[in-house]
């Protein structure tokens, strides 16, 4: 056994399985116990928030055809209440519900039938990724204890909030992450994928439609508090800038 397996066997990462197929739990949970990791499985997506809620697992990985209720809207209940890394694995293979799964905040999306250890591979990577990103946000604390301003913005990055105007624009986690970034550098213009690689965790397993999601969900909020105020400017072919300024 290598230094790297000792140190994930020596932490015992908690992995909740929400999977209602025993036969694909089975697989599941062996694979993951054989790499060191502890496993809960759960046969329902009621069930299984209430084991989220218990035992906060750090990854969570989850069907979306559960028998009590769409593996959607369980996603969509943890996000309310936590950014612990989700996996899809489902037998949903159209393109249509990996981007709703992903959307959602979904961080992963497999379909069946799967390969075991490219499972494993994954939750090794988003949790990597969760403790770079855990690194990153007590940097961020550290460096600046103060908002920042920019044209009516405030940038709190204790809270990882941005207000407008004094407004909570109330933004998801990725959506901060965006605005954050284009707020960093006034007319910086910034290709889709130079988007993704900054602010995406995974961004090898996010689609380029993603950044154009989120930037039409960011200008409606934007406009929501102040109507007049035209931040994200598209530059066609090449991606997105903010000019804070009003027109």
């Amino acid at each position: 056994m290598n230094s790297c397996e000792k140190t994930w066997r020596a932490e015992a990462h908690l992995i909740l399985l929400i999977e209602d197929e025993p036969a694909i739990a089975d697989a599941v949970v062996y694979a993951l116990q054989t790499e060191g990791f502890e496993t809960r499985w759960v046969t329902a997506g009621s069930e299984g928030l209430a084991v989220f809620a218990e035992m906060a697992p750090e990854l969570v990985i989850l069907d979306v055809g559960l028998p009590d209720m769409s593996g959607f809207d369980v996603c969509r209940r943890i996000r309310a209440r936590s950014d612990t890394p989700v996996i899809f694995l489902t037998a949903r293979a159209a393109e249509i519900d990996c981007v709703v799964g992903l959307e959602i905040g979904g961080d992963d999306y497999m379909v069946k039938p799967f390969s075991p250890r490219e499972l494993t591979a994954r939750v090794r990577a988003r949790l990597r990724a969760r403790r770079r990103a855990e690194r990153s946000a007590r940097k961020a604390r550290s460096d600046s204890q103060h908002p920042v301003h920019n044209a009516g913005f405030e940038i709190n990055r204790a809270r990882q909030a941005i207000y407008l105007h004094g407004q909570d624009l109330e933004l998801s986690r990725y959506e901060f992450r965006l605005l954050s970034l284009l707020l960093g550098r006034p007319g910086r213009v910034y290709s889709r994928g130079q988007i993704m690689d900054l602010v995406w965790e995974s961004p090898e397993h996010s689609l380029d439609r993603t950044v154009d999601t989120h930037i039409k969900t960011l200008r409606r909020k934007i406009r929501k508090v102040d109507p007049a105020m035209k931040l994200i400017r598209t530059h066609r072919g090449v991606g997105y800038s903010a000019n804070p300024a009003k027109p």
